[in-house]
């Protein structure tokens, strides 16, 4: 089945907002009276706090309602690859996605490989560094397989197997842009944008007013987001985008250039930003990102970050990035309150999580990395692989050792360099300082035991001290 998702799918990202005169704004209220309460998507999403705005306003109303219930529709969202991995910021918009697709529509995720080398001004104090065709690429190769595992997990763990889903497609807008003539672009494409509403968004005015200023490149960035929009519309029939609070003025300035070139009217609706308990935005740029990737964020610590959030978030963040029905978020919350300690609506909001991002192995491996660290679980530490040991302790040194008969506990501390050499390392052994496997070892003599010193995995954990950990790969067993 992965295999199978794999070829069905094939990315962009919409940032930037304008300074809207009041009867612009954007809203996102839903009418019991109105026909939105026969469209579930719609209303399951705002009820979970999914959706935030629309635009334009009436759209949630009346008319996006409308087109919901006339047939499938096509859905997009973009993520710009400016590093190797998307992040926990990104996610609720792949989980809106997946809403769309579950409903059985069409949704195509767009990656900006073009428009990563451009770099949007949305939210920034400066320009962003520029980054070269090949970095470029290589980021948006891993964004992809990331994409793709979501989808695939998502169908095979949580999509329920009566209903149809929609397809999905993984795009890169540089398919687009590569064989463009400038001059054939700005003479087709810029005659349609206005340079006083392009001055008039808040990215543009901040920036302008900032010491630095603008530069060409990022000024004209806008301009691809919108084209982008137009793009998918008119090869995929795309009507709907999906985008961050802070992309709304993309989503606004995509509309407008649609309906000038084709008349065609489409919508956008927005996704509130996941922030910390401080407030600030998640993501690489706040410098709190917690990463999609195994490589950069482990399971084991995309299930702890969200195991450790503070309870006001706890039932937030099941409605958000859960696919739970809401009555049962109800009655994981009442036994969270009948019960606080034993914490069971942070043990499932960290498992759900876990299993939509890295799968059912993913969540596991994050489970015996909890059991090995946290419980102290020699069986736990024995089934780890060493995979896992080296993400578990990723500033741990990891060693590769022969094993020769006789070898004591103080050979082993001093080939990995965890003691010092003389009469200081030895005194360290015999006062307590060193542990092997969670288990005290105090007798510097003692020759190695297999099942104790040298688990079944041919693995040693070793640790002096409180925080100074060391894995040793045992060979020749």
């Amino acid at each position: 089945m992965a295999a199978s998702m794999a070829r069905t799918c094939r990315y962009i990202s919409r940032h930037g907002k304008y300074i809207l005169p009041r009867r612009l704004r954007p809203r996102l209220a839903f009418s019991r009276a109105s026909s939105v309460t026969h469209n579930g998507l719609l209303l399951s999403l705002n009820r979970r706090g999914i959706l935030k705005d629309s635009f334009p306003e009436d759209a949630a109303q009346d008319q996006l309602p409308r087109l919901l219930q006339s047939g499938c529709q096509t859905v997009y969202c973009g993520f710009d690859p400016t590093a190797d991995s998307l992040h926990v910021g990104n996610l609720l918009a792949i989980v809106g996605l997946l809403h769309f697709r579950s409903a059985g529509h069409h949704v195509l995720a767009v990656l900006g490989g073009a428009t990563a080398q451009i770099g949007d001004p949305s939210g920034k104090t400066s320009e962003r560094e520029r980054l070269s065709a090949e970095t470029t690429a290589k980021n948006t190769q891993s964004i992809r397989e990331s994409i793709q595992r979501i989808f695939t997990n998502h169908e095979l763990n949580f999509h329920d197997s009566s209903k149809e889903l929609g397809t999905v497609s993984v795009l890169n807008n540089l398919t687009w842009y590569k064989n463009q003539n400038v001059v054939d672009f700005l003479s087709e494409a810029g005659r349609h944008f206005r340079m006083g509403t392009m001055l008039s968004r808040h990215s543009v005015q901040s920036r302008l007013k900032s010491a630095d200023g603008m530069s060409l490149t990022e000024f004209t960035y806008q301009v691809f987001q919108a084209y982008d929009f137009y793009h998918l519309n008119q090869i995929y029939g795309c009507k709907i985008q999906l985008g961050g609070t802070d992309q709304l003025g993309n989503l606004m300035s995509g509309h407008e250039f649609i309906h000038r070139v084709s008349g065609e009217e489409v919508y956008g609706l927005t996704i509130p930003l996941v922030t910390s308990t401080a407030g600030d935005k998640l993501g690489k740029t706040a410098g709190n990102a917690v990463w999609l990737n195994r490589e950069k964020t482990s399971p084991f610590e995309l299930y702890q970050f969200f195991l450790r959030q503070p309870d006001v978030n706890v039932e937030w963040y099941l409605k958000l990035f859960t696919f739970l029905p809401l009555a049962e978020v109800d009655k994981v919350m009442e036994q969270q309150r009948e019960d606080p300690g034993k914490r069971l609506a942070h043990k499932r909001l960290a498992a759900e999580v876990t299993k939509l991002v890295h799968g059912k192995e993913g969540l596991e491996s994050a489970k015996r990395c909890t059991d090995a660290l946290y419980h102290s679980n020699v069986q736990a530490l024995e089934q780890m692989s060493d995979e896992e040991l080296q993400e578990l302790f990723r500033e741990a040194p990891f060693h590769e050792l022969l094993v020769e008969p006789g070898t004591t506990v103080l050979d082993t501390c001093r080939k990995v360099n965890a003691i010092p050499e003389g009469p200081k390392g030895y005194r360290m052994v015999t006062e307590g300082a060193v542990w092997i496997n969670h288990s005290r070892t105090d007798k510097p003599e003692q020759v190695l035991i297999p099942r104790l010193h040298i688990l079944s995995n041919a693995l040693t954990l070793l640790r002096v001290g409180k925080r100074n950990f060391y894995i040793i790969k045992w060979l020749g067993l």
